[in-house]
């Protein structure tokens, strides 16, 4: 009954649904998730909304989704999550992979239910998803604005933190046998961290690529549907296999600047992030191999990270 009655006060709290909507939320939404999402040092008010619209509920609903994806179907292993600040703004920048984005998920879930207190990474999406039906309404109230500079910088003044992928959607477009590789950056995320003073926190996202091992794309296909491309794997549909993922986060880059730099200028600073983050990954697939030779071996006992949790030493 305690239970009970603490989710119902919670849902009441979080937002302005009718009675069939709570009642079919607070089935949907874990108590976990909402407590956490309780916990985000976001100024929500009394309705459960914050500045920009996020709303409670949506984020703790998305939670509760990616929280079973990421402790069981995945059982994703992380590696240096106390490189990520606890409050303040940051940028959260990495590899794309996989056909679509499970890594901005995994990522998402990685430091909502990792990080104490939980924060929320706030996705810089592609401008194809404001032309999805209710995608766009959607992605805003989980706090995934279209990645403009505008928004970005408000959300950086207001001490946020970004997810940013700057391979884009050509990251996600990589066939399998580019998986583990780096297709050229974007700089306009360096500008903004050099606008707005913010530390880049790399990370190196491993097993996307397993997860989803896309063969071909088809880009005529995705133009009908309003999207960049369709992934075709080699069972057809892109549905993600439920293979072990890792992160792995790195020491935070500090750049001076104002953003006003020449390109050259800026190129660099984005060189060295996307090396960075390069040699990440070269490090990920070595440690990978090995804990998969060792699963054999053991029969599935790997001696790594703890599937679903976070570790923060380092992943032999």
């Amino acid at each position: 009954m305690e239970g009970r009655a603490s989710r119902s006060s919670l849902i009441r709290r979080f937002g302005e649904f009718d009675r069939g909507s709570v009642s079919a939320m607070k089935w949907l939404i874990s108590d976990e998730m909402l407590e956490r999402t309780e916990r985000l040092d976001i100024p929500f008010s009394r309705h459960g909304i914050d500045p920009y619209g996020i709303k409670t509920t949506d984020v703790a609903l998305m939670m509760t989704v990616f929280s079973w994806l990421y402790r069981h179907y995945f059982a994703v292993a992380v590696a240096g999550l106390d490189h990520v600040p606890s409050r303040g703004r940051a940028m959260l920048v990495g590899n794309h992979s996989g056909g679509w984005a499970v890594d901005g998920m995994m990522v998402m879930a990685s430091v909502f239910l990792g990080k104490e207190p939980p924060r929320l990474a706030q996705g810089m999406t592609d401008r194809f998803i404001n032309r999805l039906p209710f995608a766009s309404l959607y992605s805003s109230r989980t706090g995934n604005f279209t990645g403009t500079p505008d928004n970005a910088v408000k959300l950086l003044d207001d001490e946020r933190l970004l997810l940013v992928f700057p391979e884009g959607a050509r990251g996600t477009a990589k066939l399998y046998g580019e998986r583990d590789t780096l297709v050229d950056f974007g700089t306009g995320f360096m500008r903004l961290a050099l606008q707005t003073r913010t530390p880049i926190v790399p990370f190196a996202f491993m097993g996307g690529g397993d997860a989803i091992p896309t063969i071909t794309n088809l880009y005529w296909l995705g133009r009908l549907f309003g999207v960049p491309y369709i992934p075709v794997t080699p069972y057809l549909v892109p549905i993600p296999r439920p293979v072990p993922l890792e992160i792995y986060y790195g020491e935070a880059m500090f750049f001076d600047g104002t953003g006003n730099e020449e390109d050259r200028i800026v190129m660099g600073h984005v060189d060295r992030v996307k090396e960075r983050i390069d040699a990440m990954i070269r490090d990920g697939q070595v440690r990978r191999r090995a804990r998969a030779r060792r699963r054999v071996g053991d029969h599935g006992d790997d001696g790594s990270a703890s599937p679903g949790r976070n570790n923060n030493e380092e992943m032999r």
